[in-house]
Order: structure tokens, then sequence, then C-alpha cells
């Protein structure tokens, strides 16, 4: 037996003012794109930016239904739009915003399993890490890689 450890590492910001040009922008548009959601049942509003390899952002933002789980994700939203649009274009960051009662939530909100699950499918078909900046108001982290917030991903088909 080999008892192991699985150990990650990430930036943390205190304000938006500390990131790179481009990570700001990305992450303002990623909260932008929240005040996109549809979301009568949660009243939790996600927004997600996508930086494209091309110079292109696209965005999405979560859409919920009456019919659970019929609506989908802010994360997915955008990085189905961007395959569909761009297929040839490598997604090279994600950022991800939620914003409850109008105000942009303090920590960051996390993206669900499913959404890491396919993050991990982009990243892995680009070839290249994608990044990801989940910002909140009071902290804004970053991870250089889908592998930092989905340790042992899923790709047993390979």
């Amino acid at each position: 037996m080999t008892d192991k450890k699985i150990s990650i590492s990430y930036i943390e910001y205190d304000c938006p003012e500390q990131m790179s040009g481009p990570d700001r922008k990305l992450a303002e548009a990623a909260v932008k794109a929240a005040g996109n959601a549809y979301t009568p049942y949660s009243h939790f509003n996600v927004g997600a930016a996508v930086r494209l390899s091309n110079g292109e952002i696209v965005t999405g933002a979560n859409q919920e239904n009456m019919a659970f789980p019929s609506g989908l994700c802010a994360e997915r939203t955008a990085m189905f739009y961007a395959a569909a649009h761009y297929p040839d274009a490598a997604m090279e960051a994600i950022a991800i915003a939620a914003i409850q009662n109008g105000k942009l939530c303090p920590i960051p909100a996390t993206p669900c399993g499913a959404c890491r699950q396919v993050m991990a499918e982009y990243q892995s078909r680009s070839g290249r890490p994608m990044e990801i900046i989940m910002a909140g108001a009071e902290k804004i982290w970053k991870f250089s890689k889908v592998d930092d917030i989905l340790p042992l991903i899923f790709d047993s088909l390979k």
C-alpha cells in the first residue's frame, strides 16, 4: 500500500487590479454575462466568459427551466457556444462570476462537476491547459489548468 496525496496551487487576488489586463477583462465579461442569466427559481445568476486562441471572448449565463434539470450552467453555455462557432480555436481561459441579490458574491462560485468535466474535455481536445478564473467581490482565484479543479479527470475512453 502506498499513501498518496494530490495537491494543487492557485493564485488568490484581493482585487481585479492585481490581475493582468487580459484576465481582468475576462473576469469583467463574466460578471457582465451574469446579468443575462435566466434564474426565476434560484435567483442565483452566474456568468461565464471564455477567451479563445483567436482572441475572441464569448460569454454565457445560466438558464433555468421549470422542468429541472432542463436548464444549463453558464460555463457550459459559454463553452458550447465557443465550440459551435469557433471549432478550430482553443479555449485558453474561462472566467466565472456569480451574482446574488444584485451583488457579486463575496467568495467565488465554483463550477459544478459536469462543467468541470466539460472543461476537461475541451482542454484535452486542444492539447494545452485551460486557465480557470473564479471571480468574487472579496477574492479572485486563478487556476492554471482544469486538472487543478478536477483531479483524476475522467478520460478512460481515450
